[in-house]
């Protein structure tokens, strides 16, 4: 089958209505918004860094306008109708995808990238004290402290085992305090048994493939399977059968033709017309931006998360946000919230290609008075 030529700008509109920041509020309010949300976009990263909002909260936001940082609390340990999982980095997956999950912690890939040199039978004394206790928090861990393998590692030995016990499925996350977490029998939390039957390997490959045509639109082989690369031979086969029985339609990106691309025939057909103007201050982490090749190849911005870079080579400031308007990528703002003066710190401003100051300054200075109120909010 001929593939089917897409302008960038084409593209980028489908990914931006897949990811619905062309609507005013797709999801709702409240926790079940939260839930649908996550749903939707497959996950929900997770992020330690503070500067501004956490990532999560500000994803959210972002799709959310009514978004509060409790309605993901509830979502979590109340609804139960979200958990934490690996994607490819810590996130909050919709619970109703936990088979696919449960067949993932099956397989043991975090397990035997991390944990090799643990014994899964290690775990059992902090699964009864658990058992005995209820859920447990790295605090409440009394070890002897050891020195770090590395920088983000902690000096208690016990913290590997809670870890090991949530990556091959044996504890879940109940709830966090910040980014302390609570660590619980996963099928005490959720109310089991039974527990859920775990999917088949081929159940899996097609969630995945699902999931990215949800929420990115268009979907190549490495947008599907980003930094999952071993999933890749049977993530091919699949979009190969389903072009063959006319699923899926081969797509080329002007200007990126040697990346071939999909999408279903339902996207193609539907409208994509002009993209509200609407403003999204994004985080470094939203969907739009983490496949940092996917989105310069798609918006002709390359995202460089300076955080990682040494404060003499940085060009545009540690903690970037780009600013989203209608379809175009207009603006960097490096931002830092100042909690005890209570007021968002803009410390640098910066205007790319298809920024217009005149026209797009206003409407950016308003939404950041909206970021401001809600990261300020209790």
């Amino acid at each position: 089958m001929q593939p089917l030529p897409l302008t960038a700008r084409h593209a980028r509109r489908l990914w931006i209505a897949a990811q619905k920041l062309d609507l005013q509020a797709p999801f709702g309010k409240g926790p079940a918004a939260v839930a649908r949300a996550v749903k939707h976009l497959g996950y929900v990263q997770i992020d330690t860094i503070n500067v501004i909002e956490r990532c999560h909260h500000h994803i959210l936001f972002n799709r959310i306008p009514d978004y509060r940082r409790t309605d993901l609390k509830a979502a979590q340990s109340v609804d139960k109708s979200v958990f934490e999982y690996w994607t490819h980095a810590l996130a909050y997956v919709a619970t109703a995808d936990l088979p696919y999950h449960l067949a993932i912690m099956r397989a043991g890939v975090a397990m035997k990238k991390w944990y090799e040199d643990l014994d899964p039978d290690d775990v059992k004394p902090v699964l009864r004290r658990i058992r005995r206790e209820g859920p447990i928090t790295i605090r409440d861990v009394d070890d002897e402290p050891v020195e770090k393998s590395h920088a983000w590692a902690s000096r208690k030995p016990t913290k590997r085992l809670l870890q090991l016990g949530f990556v091959d499925g044996r504890l879940t996350i109940s709830q966090r305090q910040g980014m302390v977490k609570s660590y619980e029998l996963i099928d005490r939390h959720f109310g089991w048994p039974p527990r859920p039957r775990a999917a088949t390997a081929g159940q899996v490959s097609e969630y995945l493939l699902e999931r990215a045509l949800r929420s990115q639109g268009v979907v190549s082989l490495d947008s599907v399977c980003y930094m999952d690369a071993p999933r890749k031979p049977a993530i091919k086969a699949l979009i190969d059968r389903r072009v063959r029985a006319g699923q899926l339609v081969p797509v080329t990106i002007r200007g990126s033709e040697k990346v071939a691309h999909f999408a279903a025939p339902a996207t193609l057909e539907a409208r994509s017309g002009v993209v509200p103007d609407g403003v999204h201050i994004l985080s470094p982490f939203d969907p739009l931006v983490i496949q940092r090749k996917r989105t310069r190849m798609i918006f002709d911005y390359e995202h460089v998360f300076e955080a990682y870079v040494s404060r003499a080579k940085r060009k545009l400031g540690y903690f970037t946000l780009p600013v989203l308007i209608g379809d175009e990528i207009v603006a960097g703002l490096d931002l830092k919230t100042d909690r005890t003066g209570r007021r968002l710190l803009i410390q640098a401003w910066h205007w790319f290609a298809a920024g217009r100051p005149r026209a797009h300054k206003k409407a950016i200075e308003e939404a950041l008075d909206r970021f401001e109120t809600f990261q300020l909010a209790e």
